[in-house]
């Protein structure tokens, strides 16, 4: 290859790539003073609050029962440190006024605080999250096949971190965080979804969760299930409006078999159960029973 032409190359697509004007969206945050959140320490972020939800099953695995106190104690003080500076960084990029923002660093410290608080709750509501697992699937061997294996736990567990979060205001890193999970498991659940204690997806695989979501307690989804939205109302000039209620609300003991389609914000109501490959848009009494015409 001729060296001059290979440079001429690389100096044009230089210059177009670097070019801000001709894609300024893409430069949103490239010379901030703050760098955006680190994927890697989110990522330990959640390896050390699993290892202290499921001490033994993640982390370190062959802990003595005198020493899980430090090793609680030790993980605990990793997973402030990183909701810390990670935290700021999320506040950052939102307030957009760089690493200076003094509101935005004791903001990123009070909300690790309570995020570190609220870790024994965390984990009363995945320990109810495993007991319907095993409950629901005759597959499941024990209460530890499931925590160490089942993709609806990996997706749970991310979801329960990531609403906490979600809910003490945090930006961007919950939907980072569910993401993960989204990408390991093929399940897609929005941090600020609200779902009950006692949730189990069985298979998992195509399950869609959307953002206003309401779900109560003991409710079972098969794959391929969709909790989603029948249309975006705009405004004037002609933007979706954001922060309305538009997914569905399901409540208690209700199952929802493999590939069924839920729109919009509609009530399925108690004990009901949505047959596969259903479309339902209109709410459902409690005991409904609704399945495709034969």
């Amino acid at each position: 290859m001729d060296a001059n032409h290979f440079t001429k190359v690389i100096d044009s697509v230089v210059g177009e790539l670097g070019d801000e004007a001709k894609a300024p969206i893409a430069f949103r945050h490239a010379f901030e003073e703050k760098s955006l959140p680190s994927v890697p320490e989110l990522n330990r972020f959640i390896d050390l609050t699993k290892a202290v939800i499921f001490p033994g099953f993640f982390g370190i695995q062959d802990t003595r029962r005198e020493a899980l106190k430090y090793h609680l104690g030790h993980n605990l003080e990793g997973i402030y440190s990183i909701l810390e500076e990670e935290g700021l960084r999320g506040l950052c990029f939102e307030c957009g006024h760089g690493v200076q923002c003094q509101k935005c660093d004791e903001r990123a410290r009070e909300i690790a605080l309570k995020f570190v608080e609220r870790l024994p709750e965390i984990r009363r509501i995945l320990a109810t999250d495993v007991q319907a697992a095993f409950d629901g699937d005759p597959a499941a061997k024990s209460a530890a096949e499931i925590i160490f294996c089942y993709p609806s736990l990996i997706a749970l567990s991310h979801h329960r971190i990531a609403h906490e979060l979600f809910k003490l205001g945090l930006p961007i890193i919950p939907r980072v965080i569910s993401e993960m999970a989204h990408s390991v498991t093929g399940i897609d659940i929005h941090p600020g979804a609200s779902i009950g204690e006692g949730f189990f997806i069985d298979h998992g695989t195509g399950v869609v969760i959307g953002e206003t979501c309401v779900i109560g307690k003991n409710v079972r989804l098969y794959q391929g299930v969709t909790l989603g939205a029948k249309s975006f109302p705009k405004d004037e000039s002609g933007k979706p409006i954001k922060g309305i209620a538009r997914h569905p609300i399901i409540e208690d003991d209700v199952i929802i078999y493999a590939g069924a389609t839920i729109l919009g914000r509609i009530t399925i109501g108690r004990a009901s159960v949505i047959g596969g490959n259903t479309w339902v848009t209109e709410n459902q009494e409690p005991g409904s029973k609704v399945s495709q015409k034969l």
